[in-house]
């Protein structure tokens, strides 16, 4: 499955965005908020197991594009987490520094709600946020999300942000 914006192409990873993948989780300004830099054995794990839900048909991750350059500047797309004792379904999302404050993780962000609650029937998503990330807070915010809790999540505050299959269809002005 490929989604498209009007700025984005979001892909399925494959094995061939090591090198570039590489190169971005190694960068302490995209892996802000999270467990830090990677090294490439742990940027390969992450992509062996996002291409491999995608291989087993759950929703995984996706590659992306900007259409304007060809460059693949991050990922957006869905994790499986445990979180509070429940599995849990999350959009998460991260871009490269130079792609900042253009909208382009907002526009990721719902392309892949929308995929997620109309195309995979899910009922509920959720965004993990750092309560210090503002950048992300904002993009949950205008991807129609809200503030339903606060938890600890892997050892750091978190918000969880969450948005229904009903919140989803009110957006859109359709009936239930």
């Amino acid at each position: 499955m490929i989604l498209e914006t009007p700025r984005l192409i979001l892909r399925p990873f494959a094995a061939d965005d090591l090198d570039r993948m590489g190169e971005l989780m190694a960068d302490k300004d995209f892996m802000r908020f999270s467990m830090g830099p990677m090294k490439r054995e742990q940027v390969q794990g992450f992509l062996d197991k996002v291409i491999g839900w995608n291989r087993d048909g759950l929703p995984s991750q996706f590659a992306m594009i900007v259409r304007s350059s060809g460059t693949l500047a991050g990922y957006c797309g869905f994790f499986h987490h445990e979180v509070d004792g429940k599995m849990e379904i999350e959009i998460g999302y991260r871009l490269q520094r130079d792609f900042w404050n253009r909208g382009l993780a907002t526009e990721a962000a719902r392309a892949v709600r929308d995929h997620g609650v109309r195309d995979l029937k899910l009922e509920y998503l959720i965004s993990l946020i750092h309560p210090d990330n503002q950048a992300s807070r904002r993009v949950a915010e205008k991807n129609g999300m809200t503030l339903e809790r606060e938890t600890t999540f892997r050892g750091f505050p978190t918000f969880v942000f969450a948005i229904t299959r009903k919140q989803w269809m009110k957006l859109r002005g359709e009936a239930e």
